[in-house]
C-alpha cells in the first residue's frame, strides 16, 4: 500500500521556499530548449518549483510543492536495489509492483538518486546559482536572434521567488536576450514591480472568473488575481513595449463551459483591450497522468478525455462572441481522436 506524504501547510512550504531561494540562488525543476509553446519564436523555458495555487486538472503537479521531491521512473529501472541499500531512511521497499517510496519517512535527500546507476530514481527540484543558469541560457542565443525566441520562466510560478527573477531577466536583457514569464497572477504587487522593468512579454493565466469557483478549482479564489493583471495593465500603459498574452484553459466538467468563457471574454474586452495581444484557449490535455502516478498522487482527471475537434471549435467562437478582438482568440492544444 502506498503511504501519501504528509502534508505541510503552505505557510511551512513558503518558509522552506525563502529559506533555499535568495537573489543569487533559485529552486527549479528543469530547463527545457526549444521550446516552441511559451512565447513567440524558439526558447528556453525554465521551470521553477513551488506554486501557490493547487489547480485540480495541474499538467505539471512536480512544480507545485516547495520542497524537493523525488519519484521512481520504472521505465529506465534495471532492478539492481542499489536505491534501496543507499536510502539512510529506509523508506523505499521492493515489490512485485516495483519501488515503493514511504513518502511519510521520505526526506528527499536524493540519495537514491545519486547512487542510482540507470538514473531511475529522479531528483525533482535543484538548487541553482544566477550565473551558472544565465551561462547556459546564454548559449542558445543565436537561436533566440534568429527565430524571433528568447526565455521564458515559467513553474511552478517564477514570482515566489521574485528576487532570483528580476535578477535573471534583468541580465538576459543585458545579454540581449529577449524575456518572458509565465504566471498565474497570484503574488504581491512587489513581486510585479521587481520582474516588469525586465519582462519583454507576460503570459497571464485567467483559469475562471468566479471567485468562489476558483477557489474551488484551485485552492484560491481570484481575487488578487484580477487586481494584479489591472496593475500589468496600468504599467504597460505607462511603460509601452512590453506584450501580454491571456491564457485560459479548457478543463472539463470545470472551466470548459459556455458560462465561464463569456464572462472571462467580457472582463478582458472591458479591461484588456488596449493592451492584450492574444488570448489562447489552451485544451485540457491527460498526459501527465504518469507524473501523478509516480509522485503516489490520486488525479481525479486521469480518466478524463480530451476535447473533440469540435468542442474546441465551439469555445473558439464562444470566445469570439465575447467581445475581445477576434483576430487575438486561438485554441491550442492537442484533440480528442474520433472513431
Amino acid at each position: 500500500m502506498r503511504i501519501e506524504q504528509a502534508p505541510v501547510s503552505a505557510a511551512v512550504e513558503e518558509e522552506l521556499l525563502r529559506q533555499s531561494t535568495s537573489s543569487d540562488r533559485a529552486l527549479i525543476l528543469h530547463t527545457q530548449r526549444l521550446s516552441t509553446e511559451d512565447g513567440p519564436g524558439i526558447r528556453t523555458t525554465v521551470f521553477f518549483k513551488g506554486c501557490p495555487l493547487q489547480c485540480l486538472w495541474c499538467h505539471n503537479p512536480e512544480s507545485i510543492s516547495h520542497r524537493r521531491q523525488l519519484h521512481w521512473m520504472e521505465i529506465r529501472c534495471i532492478g539492481c536495489g542499489i536505491c534501496i541499500k543507499a536510502c539512510p531512511n529506509g523508506c523505499l521497499v521492493k515489490t512485485k509492483d516495483g519501488i515503493t517510496r514511504d513518502r511519510a519517512t521520505c526526506k528527499a535527500c536524493g540519495k537514491c538518486a545519486e547512487e542510482c546507476p540507470a538514473g531511475a530514481q529522479e531528483a525533482l527540484g535543484k538548487e541553482v546559482g544566477l550565473e551558472e543558469l544565465l551561462s547556459e541560457l546564454i548559449k542558445d542565443k543565436v537561436y533566440y536572434e534568429k527565430s524571433g525566441g528568447g526565455v521564458t520562466l515559467s513553474g511552478g510560478e517564477p514570482l515566489m521567488q521574485p528576487e532570483f527573477t528580476a535578477n535573471l531577466l534583468r541580465k538576459l536583457q543585458e545579454n540581449g536576450i529577449s524575456t518572458a514569464i509565465d504566471t498565474c497572477g497570484l503574488c504581491s504587487i512587489a513581486a510585479l514591480e521587481q520582474v516588469l522593468p525586465f519582462t519583454d512579454l507576460i503570459l497571464y493565466d485567467l483559469k475562471e472568473i468566479d471567485p468562489l469557483k476558483h477557489r474551488e478549482w484551485t485552492g484560491q479564489d481570484n481575487r488578487g488575481i484580477l487586481d494584479n493583471l489591472i496593475f500589468i495593465r496600468d504599467y504597460m500603459v505607462a511603460h509601452p513595449g512590453k506584450t501580454l498574452w491571456m491564457r485560459t484553459p479548457l478543463v472539463p466538467a470545470a472551466t470548459a463551459n459556455r458560462e465561464t468563457i463569456t464572462r472571462i471574454g467580457g472582463f478582458i474586452r472591458r479591461n484588456l483591450e488596449t493592451v492584450m495581444q492574444r488570448w489562447e484557449l489552451c485544451a485540457f490535455n491527460n498526459l501527465c497522468r504518469d507524473k501523478y502516478r509516480r509522485l503516489d498522487m490520486e488525479w481525479q482527471y486521469a480518466s478524463t478525455q480530451l476535447l473533440s475537434k469540435q468542442e474546441m471549435a465551439d469555445f473558439e467562437q464562444i470566445a469570439r462572441d465575447s467581445g475581445p478582438d477576434a483576430d487575438k482568440i486561438s485554441v491550442t492544444g492537442a484533440a480528442r481522436i474520433e472513431n
